[in-house]
This record gives structure tokens, C-alpha cells and sequence, in this order.
């Protein structure tokens, strides 16, 4: 594939590096508008804005447009384009240098034929041809007891039969190998148990993984509570599980930014003087957001506050963790906000910023958020004023209700 050989045996030399800028790829209503093609495109620009990889919408055969009910997973034609366009936008990321993460969407899978209890739950017909026991108990098949969550409505995977773990990875190795995805994005990762994705990491060799561990925050009710200690443990505890193979969205930095920019900016610091997310005590493993195709987009789940887009960004692309941009944000929104995401990214490379680079937090107050940052950028969001002391810091880039300096 043209890339660095040693990469694609070990999963962890891309986390160890530290350097990667996700572009979330689509958004929900991406099915609707030849999305191959329209990304197609777009890679020249994806490659020249800096980011190393970009996370396309689930590929299979799908029941729903979106991709996320998959049915026959060796088929690569969906509502998204052909097996050929996407084989041909695989091909051009990979001339540009972007790797192509795929979705992949395995808690669950819809069945073709009636079995067990009249359920949907067989798969005749079709590749991976599994029977019943391929199902958990739980959503009707003979399989054993699920080691996560139900996704409810549709015949949830059995991890612990060994055909089926087995399937699964020959089938991701196809994805990587045949259709020329690098890196993978586990959907749903609350449904089956971590130490199988590790398993499937270790048996496909994605270059770089990341899982959708999406828990509930700790609210008094709809008060968000300022300590979310419980809340990152249990991520961090996902990823402990993968064998610290994978990295798991920072939900809960999404939570706390979101409300500390309507002007609670203390909630920024937690009581040790770090982070309040993920990033503040593993962020080589936490990659950080601001929306994606549930949160925002057209089902708007839990939205970032739209005034606020750009505060959002400042802090992700210029903190701890691996950022990532939201494909809306950054094709949508217009010009502006394209080009501002870009000049923070642009910043971010050329000060080496990585995700494990040094923070101290100097401002967490009500209306005002300051932090230096590897010791050659600092930043700050809110309506405060503030900027750094010292003749050697020039402002490098700023924008509504944010400023980023460096040396």
C-alpha cells in the first residue's frame, strides 16, 4: 500500500507517535448525496489541511441507508456508492497519504432468514452464514448471554463462539487487505465485551483503532456534575481492556467543553489542577470531538453549542489527545470556518503538539480558560481577556472568543 511496512504489524507505533488528526468523513444524511464521489473530491483538500486519516461512514450492505444494520458484510455496495467508487476513493486516499478508517459495525447484524423463536436471526444466503448461535440469548438466537449491552430491535452478535470471532477477523483482514482500509473505528463498543476487540486488533493489524465506548455522563438532573472521574474510568477501563491496543472517543471532554463554553469555564480544571476528560489523565489513548454524525448532524442527539464551534476547536487542536474534526464543521459552516480549523491544525504541526504534550492549565475561571501547552503554544477561550506573559510569545491565530499564541 506504499506505507511504512513495520506500521502495519504493529498497532501501536502510530499511538506511540501521537500525531493524528481525524476528519470525520460524513455525517447522517451523507447516503442521500453520492457520498464516494463527493469525497472523492474532496481528498486533495483532506491531505493538504493536515489530517493523517479519515473515518468513512460503514461501508456494507446495509437494511438502513446510514450503514449501521449491516446484513451481508462481504458486499461493499451501499447507499454511500459502489464497491467500485469506493474502491477508487480508497486508492486516491492512498495516493494522498490519508488512511481510510473503516466503520466497523459488529455488535449486531440483521439476519436473512427466520430461525429460532421466528426470529430473523439466520444468516442463509449469504457470506458468513451463520446460524442461531451466532446470537445471544438475549435478542432471541441459542447463543450464550451477551458480555455487553443490547442494542435493541435487531439480533445482536455472540462474541464467544469462536466461529464467530474467527469470521470476523478473516473479515477484517479482507477489509484491510482487499478493500484497502488502514484503520478502524469499533461502532457501538458498550455492546461486547473489550478484550474482544483486542483480539480483532491483534488479528487484523488496523494501523490505528478507535472505539465508540459512548456512556452516560454524571448529571444532577440535567445539572452536568463538575466531577467526571467515574465517568473517564469506565473509558479508561475500555481501553485497558483492548490491551491498550485501541483509543476511545473523550466523550467526557465533549460533555464538560460544551457546557464550560456558555460561561463555566472552571469546569475546564479538575480538582487536581488536569483536564476534566479522558485527556487529563491517559491522552494518548483519547481522541477528542466536538460533534459527530449522532451528536450533531440532522439527529442533533446532543449537540455543541453552535455559537461556540470555534472555542470548541481551539481547545481540541491545541490540547493533549487526538483531535478530531467533524466533517460538517468543516465543509458546511463556510469558508471561515474551514480555514480557521486549518490555520489551528497548521499550529498544532508545526509546534509538535502531540497527544501526550504537556499542559498547564493558568485560567479556569467563570468567563475566561488559559493553558500553555507543550511549552510553545498558548491559548485561551472565553470573553476574558488574557495572553501570555513574555516578549517571546507572538499571537498565531484568533477568532471569536479565542486566541492561540506561540514561541
Amino acid at each position: 500500500m506504499g506505507f511504512d511496512e513495520s506500521q502495519q504489524t504493529d498497532p501501536l507505533v502510530v499511538i506511540r507517535n501521537g500525531k493524528e488528526i481525524i476528519l470525520q468523513a460524513f455525517n447522517w444524511e451523507s447516503q442521500k448525496h453520492d457520498w464516494w464521489r463527493n469525497l472523492d473530491r474532496k481528498v486533495p483538500d483532506i491531505a493538504k489541511s493536515g489530517f493523517t486519516t479519515a473515518w468513512l461512514p460503514p461501508a456494507c450492505q446495509s437494511l438502513s441507508p446510514e450503514g449501521y444494520l449491516p446484513q451481508n458484510l462481504y458486499s461493499l455496495n451501499s447507499s454511500y456508492g459502489s464497491e467500485h467508487l469506493l474502491k477508487a476513493l480508497l486508492n486516491k486516499m492512498n495516493q494522498y497519504k490519508v488512511r481510510a478508517m473503516a466503520d466497523i459495525v459488529i455488535n449486531h447484524r440483521v439476519g436473512t432468514t427466520q430461525g429460532h423463536g421466528g426470529m430473523y436471526n439466520r444468516y442463509d444466503g449469504i457470506p458468513l452464514s451463520w446460524d442461531e448461535h451466532a446470537v445471544t440469548s438475549c435478542t432471541g438466537g441459542r447463543g450464550n448471554k451477551s458480555t455487553g449491552d443490547n442494542f435493541n430491535g435487531v439480533p445482536n452478535i455472540d462474541h464467544t463462539q469462536s466461529f464467530v470471532r474467527k469470521d470476523l477477523i478473516d473479515w477484517m483482514r479482507w477489509l484491510r487487505s482487499s478493500a484497502g482500509f488502514q484503520d478502524f473505528r469499533f461502532d457501538f463498543a458498550k455492546g461486547y465485551a473489550s478484550k474482544y476487540v483486542k483480539e480483532y486488533i491483534e488479528g487484523a493489524k488496523p494501523i490505528f483503532s478507535v472505539g465508540e465506548y459512548w456512556d452516560t455522563c454524571n448529571y444532577k438532573g440535567s445539572y452536568l456534575d463538575y466531577n467526571q472521574d467515574s465517568h473517564r474510568q469506565r473509558i479508561i477501563n475500555w481501553t485497558d481492556g483492548t490491551g491498550q491496543l485501541s483509543t476511545a472517543f473523550d466523550f467526557t471532554t465533549k460533555a464538560i467543553l460544551q457546557e464550560a463554553v456558555k460561561g463555566e469555564f472552571w469546569r475546564l480544571r479538575d480538582s487536581k489542577g488536569k483536564p476534566p476528560g479522558v485527556i487529563g489523565w491517559w491522552p494518548s489513548r483519547a481522541v477528542t470531538f466536538i460533534d459527530n454524525h449522532d451528536t450533531g448532524s440532522t439527529q442533533a442527539h446532543w449537540p455543541f453549542p453552535s455559537r461556540h464551534i470555534m472555542e470548541g476547536y481551539a481547545y481540541i487542536l491545541t490540547h493533549p489527545g487526538i483531535p478530531s474534526v467533524f466533517y460538517d464543521h468543516f465543509y458546511d459552516w463556510g469558508n471561515s470556518m474551514h480555514d480557521q480549523i486549518v490555520k489551528l491544525i497548521d499550529i498544532r504541526r508545526h509546534q509538535g503538539i502531540n497527544s501526550r504534550s504537556s499542559i498547564r492549565i493558568l485560567e479556569a475561571q467563570p468567563n475566561l480558560y488559559a493553558a500553555t501547552i507543550g511549552e510553545k503554544v498558548s491559548m485561551k477561550i472565553g470573553d476574558g481577556s488574557w495572553c501570555p506573559a513574555g516578549k517571546e510569545w507572538q499571537l498565531a491565530t484568533s477568532g471569536h472568543r479565542y486566541a492561540v499564541w506561540q514561541k
